[in-house]
């Protein structure tokens, strides 16, 4: 039966196109996302420009319909100074939410835009509820967090900050934690942090390990997820306090979007009607659902589950479906051809001696023409059927008027273009109505952008700017460690938790101490339940080792570890944040320094121009090593031989022979992808040395013991020497030092 409990979440509709928004509205959506012509992370759909996206928000909020704008891509600094302005005309137009993943870009609309709702976007990698702290701190109304949280995750994220959550409910899954997936950009330059995204994931792909095939080639899509659809789970997903379902698709069409929305409003309305009891799908609308769209099966996603092949495509998308002409036709006519009308209520008085009057009104608005006193007839007057006719006509409009009263005084002339005009006044003043209730005052773009955009928050002494001071090797062996103590110009060292056994931490960090180098614990790209056990389990072993400071490669890593060395009566020792976290801009920088960052890792996705212009004082650059390319749930060992909680390495080989190296992290339960070729700057010394950076990392990954020593010597030799040495890799890459990205 239904209840008051059953609180029906808001369904969210993807709009790629203002046809995609239309349908959206027409089929039943409670709100839409979609992008403007500047900073969507989906740069390639057919965005609208800003007459269009206008016109897009006064329709959605004629019916009642909210807005939210997609602002989700990284910014650089020069991009970050036009953002208020872009945003201006649609703050002032009444947009509901922008969906932002930048810190910077966060902060400076926090600060600018103080009364819009900001969503901090599934690419800010929200993984826990330290993460979503940080977000709320920074000014976040909602929360969208990782697609790969379960349930209980999710309802501990909300527990925790008690703001709004959206998940997720149907669409297209990437392989990859979305934020944390460099492959597309390594590869092609196309950033998925940008918005172009070549989907590489959607590729075919060997699992190799030891030289020896491990999948099938009839599944050879092994980073293909199957689409999402979590249509079974509406009453559990709502009834753990999920507030906005949400719908992926802004690179599909309209008809897509149409029938998609038209079935989960249904669902939802079926739920909010009659509660969880009986709940279930029918199967003709699973066939709907995939006659739309099928890359291969559907999944309920990572709710109930961690990974697994089941969630996977592996033998890739169909080549080939049949179209469901019926259905397209009946979408068509039913939400793309014509226009949801709004039901309104009329009120209209005919008196003698008295101005004319038409009063509309529906749900939230109500708005009244007057016009001049009508005449009386000097033969028969109006007749009461023909001004009925006349008032109820509503073609051209988005009204449809349900019900009017009439009161009609006898013998009175009533010509026509009179009731015409009072009639499309009255019209005209009920749109306002029930758009204006969404208008903001003008703010001025530049009112509260007054940070010093030159002030560095890094700073050093002026006798060390401009100098490269140090090299920090990053380790995840035994062996790479012994390989950077034997290097007297490594000043700081730094191994990851997970790589080596917690009995071992101390021993080593007495070691690397005892060559007068500093100590850094690592902590993992992805900081979930499991992060939180393993840590919490190694708490006491972490401390003992007295580390000079902890690299944190995710925004939950901060707030865990300050309450983790609390409980045991510790300050956390110092911090630095590594490349994942992204400091792309001035105003980012500033926030995380304010997190008690000691020093940034600098964006690898910046060239050389953009990195003078960000300034690089007091930071590190990662100038040797393989950079990660993509962090994820599903684990490819798993996906062709079965999990044994063994890590282990494999070697994932492309189209065009090119071998990535995929570590399983067992400890925190994801996958790593490494570039193929490992980045080397040894060959621009100079360049970099006019950057400036304070110190220069070197990541270590899969080499062995001889391997890694040479990297280090050759780093050392060329950048705190100046020595003109030889590349310390065969085959390698500068990375985006020269090329950048879009």
């Amino acid at each position: 039966m239904n209840s008051s409990a059953n609180k029906c979440p808001e369904l969210l509709a993807p709009a790629g196109s203002m046809e995609s928004l239309r349908a959206a509205v027409n089929a039943g959506a409670d709100a839409v996302y979609t992008g403007g012509s500047m900073f969507g992370a989906r740069a390639y759909a057919e965005n609208a420009d800003t007459p269009a996206l206008l016109e897009g928000i006064h329709y959605a909020h004629l019916h009642g319909v909210h807005v939210h704008l997609t602002v989700n891509t990284l910014m650089k600094d020069r991009e970050l100074a036009l953002l208020p302005a872009y945003l201006s005309p649609y703050y002032e137009a009444g947009l509901d939410a922008a969906i932002v993943q930048d810190i910077g870009a966060f902060s400076l609309l926090h600060r600018q835009f103080p009364l819009l709702p900001l969503h901090a976007s599934t690419q800010t990698t929200v993984t826990g509820p330290y993460s979503g702290l940080f977000w709320k701190q920074l000014g976040a109304a909602r929360l969208i967090p990782a697609r790969e949280l379960s349930l209980e995750e999710l309802k501990e994220v909300k527990r925790v900050t008690g703001i709004e959550i959206e998940t997720f409910v149907h669409g297209a899954l990437c392989y990859s934690y979305s934020g944390q997936c460099l492959m597309s950009s390594l590869i092609g330059g196309r950033s998925g942090n940008r918005g172009r995204c070549a989907q590489t994931c959607r590729l075919p792909y060997a699992l190799q390990k030891d030289g020896r095939r491990m999948n099938r080639k009839g599944e050879a899509y092994l980073l293909s997820c199957r689409d999402l659809c979590s249509l079974d789970l509406i009453p559990v997903l709502a009834e753990a306090g999920i507030d906005s379902f949400k719908i992926e698709g802004r690179m599909k069409g309209p008809r897509y979007t149409a029938g998609v929305v038209e079935i989960w409003r249904r669902y939802l309305d079926r739920y909010a009607a009659e509660g969880p009891e009986g709940y279930h799908v029918e199967d003709r609308d699973r066939r709907q659902l995939l006659d739309l769209f099928d890359r291969g099966g559907q999944t309920p996603g990572y709710f109930f589950q961690h990974n697994g092949s089941e969630m996977l495509a592996l033998s890739g998308k169909p080549e080939f479906r049949e179209e469901n002409a019926a259905l397209s036709e009946r979408l068509d006519q039913s939400y793309l051809r014509e226009e949801k009308q709004i039901p309104i209520r009329g009120n209209a008085v005919f008196a003698a001696g008295q101005p004319m009057h038409f009063r509309l009104s529906c749900p939230g608005a109500e708005a009244e023409a007057v016009g001049e006193c009508p005449e009386c007839a000097n033969t028969c007057g109006a007749k009461e059927a023909e001004v009925r006719t006349r008032m109820m006509k509503m073609g051209g409009t988005p009204f449809h008027l349900e019900h009017l009263e009439l009161s009609l005084s006898e013998g009175l002339f009533l010509p026509v273009g009179q009731l015409n005009a009072l009639r499309r006044d009255a019209v005209t003043s009920l749109e306002q109505a029930l758009c204006s209730r969404f208008h903001r005052e003008r703010v001025d773009p530049k009112a509260h952008n007054d940070r010093d955009q030159e002030k560095d928050v890094f700073p050093l002494p002026a006798e060390k700017k401009g100098k490269i001071r140090f090299l920090h090797v990053s380790c995840e062996s035994e062996a790479q460690i012994a390989a950077a103590l034997s290097c007297p110009e490594v000043t700081e060292l730094s191994f990851d938790a997970d790589c080596i056994p917690a009995k071992d931490w101390k021993k080593w960090a007495m070691e690397i101490r005892k060559s007068g180098k500093k100590v850094y614990i690592g902590t993992p790209q992805i900081f979930r339940a499991e992060a939180d056990r393993f840590f919490s389990r190694h708490a006491e072993a972490l401390i003992d080792t007295g580390a000079d400071g902890l690299v944190m490669r995710s925004l939950e890593a901060p707030g865990f570890f300050r309450a983790l060395y609390e409980a045991h009566g510790k300050p956390l020792p110092p911090f630095c944040f590594d490349y994942q976290v992204y400091g792309m801009n001035r105003e980012a920088r500033r926030v995380l320094a304010a997190c008690g960052a000691f020093r940034l890792t600098l964006p690898v996705e910046l060239n050389r121009a953009e990195l003078s212009e960000l300034g690089c004082s007091g930071s590190e650059l990662v100038a040797a090593g393989r950079l990660s390319m993509m962090v994820t749930a599903q684990c490819l060992k798993k996906t062709v031989s079965g999990c044994d909680g063994v890590p282990a390495l494999f070697m994932l080989r492309d189209r065009r022979g090119m071998d990535m190296p995929v570590k399983n992290r067992c400890s925190f339960c994801f996958n790593q992808i490494f570039n193929a070729l490992p980045l080397s700057l040894v060959g621009m010394r100079e360049q970099v040395k006019e950057l400036g950076p304070e110190s220069i990392r070197v990541l270590l990954t899969t080499e062995n013991e001889a391997e890694s020593r040479q990297v280090i010597q050759q780093c050392a030799a060329s950048f705190l020497r100046g020595e003109r040495v030889s590349e310390p890799y065969e085959h390698f890459t500068r990375g985006h030092m020269k090329r950048g990205v879009q």
